[in-house]
């Protein structure tokens, strides 16, 4: 972990976070000092899904922070409201808006139920929307305010475009609006980044959707996008803007050689969107 302090007293807003990549977030962030508020639905455990919002925040007290658990749905709201403002009530403010919560469902057109698209749309569209537009009066005021959001670099190849067009465009809409914000609220001196795995993450959705034990295997631990969540946060606002990071690059740029420690061996599995 890359350790540093400048997190300490600063309070994150996430939607989602219960596992995978956005508790390995929350956990960083708590251990780097930070207050992290949770918006997450997973109020009881789901036998397939272990985890829920309340140990998800008690995870991240664990590991130094203060926490704040909201049962809610991002996609409504008065719950993405009621967040941000037990947030502010909490902790006085929000310093950064994380765009977690994302629903997959990489299937050709014909396979998808309409159900499904809606689904993507509305927590990966509107979810990042009410959460990023709810938080931006308080990072306003914030003086180290940023809104990252794990979505990919804009990829128009053919090849990603054609493979699950549906889930695509809810991901890079994601990118879309947050670089959108970017330039909109570039004179406010808020900063506005994306951010995606190089790799597979050994997550749920992994196990389930993605290829189960194998890719496991093949797949670098969610720390790594944890790490270099905070080395996107850490930097100054208004010098770190409008981009759409991979994981490895980031962490390459703040001198991290070895990846070994984050698993998934030498022959790890590229993620979605990302090149040879």
């Amino acid at each position: 972990m890359i350790a540093n302090s400048t997190l300490a007293g600063r309070t994150l807003l996430m939607s989602g976070g219960s596992r995978g990549i956005g508790l390995s977030i929350g956990i960083a962030a708590g251990r780097l000092g930070a207050n992290v508020v949770l918006l997450a639905k997973t109020d009881t455990p789901n036998p397939r899904l272990p985890g829920t919002v309340h140990t998800a925040a008690q995870a991240i007290q664990d590991a130094g922070g203060q926490a704040l658990a909201v049962v809610g749905d991002v996609r409504e709201e008065a719950d993405v409201q009621r967040a941000v403002d037990e947030a502010v009530a909490r902790f006085g403010g929000i310093d950064f808006c994380v765009n977690n919560a994302s629903a997959l469902a990489p299937l050709k057109t014909e396979e998808l139920p309409v159900k499904r698209f809606d689904l993507m749309q509305q927590i990966q569209l509107r979810g990042t929307f009410l959460l990023t537009r709810a938080a931006i009066p308080h990072l306003r005021r914030s003086p180290h305010p940023h809104i990252l959001s794990l979505s990919p670099p804009v990829n128009l190849s053919p090849r990603w475009l054609g493979l699950h067009p549906a889930y695509t465009m809810a991901k890079y809409g994601m990118t879309l609006l947050t670089l959108g914000w970017a330039a909109e609220l570039a004179e406010a001196g808020i900063a506005a980044n994306a951010l995606w795995p190089r790799t597979l993450i050994a997550t749920a959705a992994v196990q389930n959707l993605l290829g189960g034990d194998e890719s496991m295997q093949r797949a670098r631990s969610p720390e790594v996008m944890a790490d270099a969540a905070m080395a996107v946060l850490r930097r100054s606002p208004r010098d770190c803007t409008g981009q759409a990071f991979i994981d490895e690059d980031v962490l390459r740029a703040e001198g991290v050689t070895d990846f070994s420690g984050y698993g998934g061996g030498s022959d790890v599995l590229l993620d979605l969107y990302v090149d040879p």
